[in-house]
């Protein structure tokens, strides 16, 4: 597997709504438009994120994952992550842990050992939320020592959309545009 930075906008909106439909579903409502137009217009725009590939030797996506810098600017945060070949979103979480600063937020110990066995070895203790794993080249020893993730304001997004049909309707089509237009190979 080859890990690919897709930064280019047309196949990184594509790969974005990809990966915002396939992480929420059919089911999630409003929240993958969302996070596909905060994304897009918020953290891309700050160059906060990143949108990577695992893709074959010919160049097909196999997985996707977004990684969203932290408010210091020295670990990111895989937000989300999919695959379309099964083990995949294995091989490049693997590939990642490698190379860069990366936190992972598990819910439950389904979730950490599935990072465990991505590289995912340092875990640090927390209080009542996520369990909270970190690569080996993450600078973080301690939870006080973790800078925030950058977020986005969902609740700000979803009342602009109310308040603007113009902005949803801009948002809608970006959206399904992505999804139309995703690409067979990066």
């Amino acid at each position: 597997m080859k890990v690919v930075h897709v930064s280019q906008s047309s196949p990184r909106d594509a790969c974005l709504a990809r990966l915002c439909a396939e992480v929420y579903g059919q089911q999630a409502g409003l929240m993958p438009l969302v996070i596909f137009a905060g994304t897009q217009n918020v953290l891309f725009t700050q160059e906060g994120a990143r949108l990577l590939a695992g893709v074959d030797g010919a160049g097909k996506p196999l997985a996707l994952a977004l990684l969203v810098l932290d408010e210091a600017g020295q670990g990111m945060t895989v937000t989300h992550a999919c695959e379309f070949t099964q083990g995949a979103k294995a091989r490049l979480l693997s590939e990642l842990s490698l190379k860069a600063p990366l936190r992972v937020d598990a819910n439950d110990e389904k979730e950490k050992t599935f990072y465990q066995q991505c590289g995912f070895k340092r875990w640090l203790e927390t209080d009542n939320g996520p369990y909270i794993g970190l690569s080996a080249r993450h600078p973080a020893k301690s939870i006080e020592a973790l800078s925030p993730t950058l977020a986005l304001d969902e609740a700000l997004i979803l009342r602009r959309f109310k308040h603007d049909a113009a902005a949803f309707t801009q948002a809608k089509e970006a959206f399904l545009s992505g999804l139309n237009n995703f690409p067979e190979t990066l």
